[in-house]
């Protein structure tokens, strides 16, 4: 035992020894003309290391630089600078006069990706004159690179004129495998438009026909945004994804892509001509896909909202900016096609179930061919077309609605729930603008509607008549127990929208007890309604007075609904209606007293009056 213990002794007195003196015997100095030399060969960049180059032994055998700077031909700013480089190299390959490198850290470096950093060509550049080229110098050393690692630096990317975006605190891991395949680790921070976006992954890329071609694999991707306009909690999830990418002609293919994002999940692929009009193809389904998780909407005063978990909102003055503005004028930039499908869409507290969405961009002109789903036991239909080259965006659809219960899209906009039912619709819509006063003030359109099992809530109509009339005469009264809504079976109408105010025309109404016709008006900017309806209660009448009974439900009494949604007033004319029963009821008795006293000189003036009326 003791034997072995002086061996490992001495061999490792001879390693440190072997160590030390190869640190003594070689300066790092003597790489630096030729690693300058190397990479201008290679890739005609510009290497500069500043400072003296000096050894460092432990944990590893490293050559340590002072800043250094890469920079492109002709580029007035660096590409790549740090503030310290270290090369990690290998020990046996230097006795031979091998630089092997194992690793290359750059620490605190800036990455820029700019205009300022691009390759520029020389215009008065010297052609080098024809014949063989002069012998190189002999080469005594040999460069290698196995894995490079970049710690807490910073990338400025830019495109043209554009506000450059800054991703920081980069830390990258790319190890070699074997030739031109390497693993990667990745992890930063994006910031931009104040929003922050947190992420890491790790995976694989293929260089073996770098630059012309690259392929990975994203085996494993975390993120989390964060910032304005998001929810408090921000978005997170995590993906795979293969990646190709192609120099001539540019294009990125992603496939196999599978992304969560908070409770939502979709996967398809993507692919992408990047020309100078970039065109997309996206093809994406989901299983389930929230978008109020996503966006952050909460129905107003819920719990949640009032404990003060509510999105983020950017400050008012960029919002009301962006108010008249072309909300989609980004589609003018490329050309794109779009289909997507989910299982399950929740939008506004509303399930949608089998949404799907195909729609064609070619440079802002959207033909919209299928926006449809079904909701509850309905289902609908948003085909159209959408403008968006000139200074405000043009829509043009035609909605088609079947068997949709209102009562919840009227909650999932804030809206009071006055009338509810079945609700079906077929018409055309067309504007500009994709907000509230866009909607109120420059949208106009025409529809068919219908619905059945609709209530009026707040308001029972029967029972007001009834009671007005019961009131007015003893001898006839209605039903005992009334609802708080008026209910018909199939209700129907034609709509004309024009400067936020929804004419109804020719509207009808039929149930067991009531028969109802009339029209009106709803106006969407001051959320009021004006409706005028004749009225007839066919049925729950209940008395001695027979004859009135039956002429009441044959008589139509004018009804006015009008005033806020949310408080609505009536006008009911009840009086007029008893007071011209009660005027046909003593002609009619005069009549028969004068028929059965024709010959008698009291008929006389009698008949006169009652052939003048």
């Amino acid at each position: 035992m003791r034997r072995l213990l002086t061996t490992l002794a001495i061999l490792l007195l001879v390693l440190v020894a072997g160590m030390t003196a190869l640190v003594l015997l070689v300066n790092p100095n003597d790489f630096r003309h030729y690693m300058v030399r190397q990479v201008e060969q290679k890739s005609g960049y510009q290497l500069a290391l500043n400072g003296d180059l000096r050894w460092h032994v432990w944990p590893q055998l490293s050559i340590i630089a002072g800043p250094m700077t890469l920079t492109a031909p002709g580029a007035p700013a660096p590409v790549v600078s740090a503030d310290n480089m270290r090369l990690d190299v290998k020990l046996w390959p230097l006795l031979s006069h091998q630089l092997a490198v194992k690793q290359v850290m750059l620490k605190n470096g800036v990455i820029r990706l700019t205009p300022e950093s691009a390759a520029r060509p020389q215009a008065d550049a010297p052609v080098a004159p024809g014949g063989q080229p002069e012998p190189a110098e002999p080469v005594h050393w040999k460069y290698d690179i196995d894995e490079l690692k970049v710690a807490d630096s910073l990338l400025i990317w830019q495109r043209g004129d554009e506000n450059p975006i800054n991703v920081r605190d980069i830390n990258l891991s790319l190890s070699q495998q074997d030739h031109r395949r390497a693993a990667i680790s990745l992890s930063s921070r994006i910031n931009r438009d104040q929003r922050d976006l947190t992420f890491s992954l790790s995976g694989q890329a293929d260089m073996s026909r770098f630059p012309q071609a690259v392929t990975g694999k994203i085996d494993q991707l975390d993120y989390q945004l964060e910032g304005v306009d998001l929810p408090a909690g921000g978005i997170k999830g995590q993906g795979t994804l293969q990646a190709a990418y192609q120099q001539s002609p540019a294009s990125l293919t992603l496939s196999q892509l599978v992304l969560s994002a908070n409770d939502s999940q979709v996967r398809g692929e993507l692919s992408a001509q990047l020309g100078e009009t970039p065109d997309f193809r996206v093809n994406l389904q989901a299983d389930r896909l929230n978008l109020d998780g996503l966006t952050g909407w909460k129905p107003a005063g819920s719990e949640a909202r009032q404990q003060g978990q509510t999105t983020t909102f950017a400050p008012v003055i960029s919002r009301d900016v962006l108010v008249h503005q072309n909300e989609l004028a980004v589609l003018t930039g490329f050309t794109a096609q779009l289909a997507l499908k989910a299982a399950s869409l929740t939008y506004r507290g509303l399930q949608v179930a089998q949404f799907e969405v195909q729609a064609d961009n070619q440079r802002g002109k959207v033909a919209l061919a299928a926006l449809n789903g079904k909701l509850g036991q309905g289902d609908f239909s948003l085909p159209g077309s959408l403008d968006a080259t000139g200074s405000r965006l043009r829509l043009s659809l035609s909605p088609v609605l079947h068997q949709v219960e209102l009562g919840p899209v009227l909650r999932a906009y804030g809206l009071p729930e006055a009338l509810t039912g079945r609700f079906s619709l077929t018409g055309t819509v067309s504007g500009e603008g994709l907000t509230t006063e866009d909607v109120n003030q420059r949208w106009q359109g025409q529809a068919d509607m219908s619905m059945q099992g609709a209530r009026l809530h707040g308001l029972n109509v029967q029972q007001m008549i009834q009671q007005a009339v019961a009131r007015n005469n003893g001898g006839v009264q209605g039903q005992e127990r009334y609802e708080r809504y008026t209910e018909v079976d199939q209700l129907q109408s034609h709509g004309d929208l024009k400067n936020g105010v929804l004419t109804l025309s020719n509207l009808q109404a039929t149930s067991p007890l009531l028969a109802l016709t009339g029209g009106g008006t709803l106006s969407l900017t001051s959320e009021q309604c004006d409706v005028t309806l004749a009225t007839r209660v066919t049925g729950g009448w209940h008395g001695d007075n027979s004859s009135l009974i039956d002429t009441l439900s044959r008589t139509s009494v004018p009804l006015r609904i009008y005033g806020p949604w949310q408080q609505l007033n009536y006008q009911l004319q009840v009086d007029q209606v008893l007071r011209k029963q009660l005027q046909q009821e003593a002609r009619r008795a005069l009549k028969n007293w004068a028929e059965k006293n024709s010959g008698s000189q009291e008929s006389k003036p009698l008949n006169k009056l009652l052939n003048r009326d």
